[in-house]
């Protein structure tokens, strides 16, 4: 879909700085005043960002995007695109230009071979309808004071022992090299399994590195932001971000720790880290931001009632190149399926597509998985956004059929290719980009 008559399309430039951010805090109120915002690093990077005026020169519509180049598939990595910043200015609205600019960024991905785009969405019934899926889900959680963790199973002589904790005050010069390498090595193997864990981004560009980890001067009801580092012969294995916020009540101390990522190596890391974060003085209660549906705290403890738990949608997953897509990931099970896809807006996804993949292997193992256009019987039928919902393995085509978004010809290929698009860990994004 073209841009209206007499709107302008640009990359932003440097001297578009202050009227970007001007428009950013009109498209996402906040509380921070200008000036404020322009003395942080800027969270554009100008080359992925796109500017769109109206006939007087204003800024109309704007969206960025990040280069993920090593995001997380299912058993291995693609480049993709994170989607982000979308606005349009409310003066401005239904005029086609949030299609107009989907559009755009669409075509951006295909010129810089991202296979896939994905985002955070600030409204959810927006993004269904330019084909993205809710591929990933979190859980925020609320952990009272010395909530109990089952013990673990023996380990290896000597690995509990070995861990030590250090809490100290944020200092992002020190920490942030830390995190970023533990981060990044915990989405690799999810906790030592060897197994990765899809959707889990990682900040490659400085700007968001700066971003996340900006520390602000804190409200005069909580403390400054404080880390938990927990170690191995004096090798990090974990950490987590946090601060308290105390108060007081006629029965005593009722305080609260919230945390950002809470993150370990293994499952030894994990128990040492939760049972720190859970038992601090003067507090009841802990709470953790985004954590994985499968988190080793909701499988651990012993009285699992005991936790407050909303499930929220996290990562949204649209496929902008289907063959480079699905050949470009691991498969849970042996499958032969023939896939018929509808998709409105990247008219080469169209079509039947045979998928025939190994189980865990490929893509870059010795039976890489293939997919074709062909002509024969499609054994299901789904549009692309459902594809994209399925792609990261946290949603399951068999729970889209029963739902009747998704047409399966038998039970078998249903079976057969629900297994084959799940994954042993559940799909997340730490963070929100």
């Amino acid at each position: 879909m073209p841009f209206p008559q007499n709107f302008t399309v640009t990359a932003m430039t440097p001297e578009d700085k202050r009227a970007v951010y001007e428009f950013a805090l009109w498209a996402f109120p906040s509380t921070q005043s200008l000036e404020d915002f322009l003395r942080q690093t800027q969270p554009f990077p100008s080359e992925r960002s796109v500017v769109v005026r109206d006939p007087n020169q204003e800024i109309a519509a704007f969206h960025t995007s990040y280069a993920f180049t090593q995001f997380n598939v299912p058993g291995a990595t693609l480049p993709t695109s994170g989607l982000s910043w979308v606005g349009v200015h409310p003066q401005h609205r239904r005029k086609g230009l949030l299609r107009a600019i989907i559009e755009r960024h669409f075509a951006d991905c295909v010129e810089r071979n991202e296979a896939i785009s994905v985002l955070f969405a600030a409204e959810p019934g927006i993004y269904g309808r330019f084909g993205y899926g809710r591929a990933a889900y979190d859980v925020r959680c609320r952990i009272p004071r010395g909530a109990t963790q089952r013990p673990l199973i023996e380990a290896p002589a000597g690995d509990g022992a070995e861990l030590t904790v250090r809490i100290e005050l944020f200092n992002p010069d020190q920490h942030i090299p830390i995190i970023e390498v533990l981060h990044a090595r915990a989405g690799h193997s999810v906790n030592g399994t060897g197994l990765n864990r899809p959707g889990w981004a990682t900040r490659e560009a400085d700007e968001l590195r700066t971003r996340l980890h900006t520390v602000a001067p804190p409200p005069n009801t909580r403390e400054a932001t404080r880390i938990v580092l927990i170690l191995r012969d004096g090798e990090p294995v974990g950490y987590t971000k946090f601060h308290r916020e105390l108060n007081w009540e006629n029965t005593g101390p009722n305080g609260h720790v919230a945390t950002s990522e809470v993150v370990a190596l293994d499952p030894a890391a994990s128990w040492k880290l939760w049972s720190v974060i859970t038992e601090f003085d003067l507090t009841g209660y802990t709470d953790s931001f985004m954590l994985p549906i499968d988190d080793p705290i909701v499988t651990r403890l012993e009285n699992n009632r005991s936790i407050t738990m909303h499930h929220v949608d996290n990562v949204w997953a649209r496929i902008i190149d289907l063959k480079t897509a699905l050949e470009g990931r691991q498969y849970a099970c042996d499958v032969e399926v023939v896939l018929e896809v509808t998709d409105t807006l990247i008219e080469s996804n169209a079509g039947r597509w045979k998928l025939i993949a190994s189980a865990f292997d490929g893509p870059s193992g010795s039976r890489t998985p293939t997919v074709e256009r062909t002509d024969e019987t499609p054994d299901i039928t789904l549009g692309i956004r459902d594809l994209g919902a399925v792609y990261l393995g946290g949603t399951s085509l068999s729970s889209l059929a029963s739902a009747g978004l998704v047409h399966a010809v038998n039970p078998r290929a249903l079976a057969t290719a629900s297994t084959a698009f799940g994954w042993p860990h559940a799909p997340m994004s730490s963070w929100v980009f």
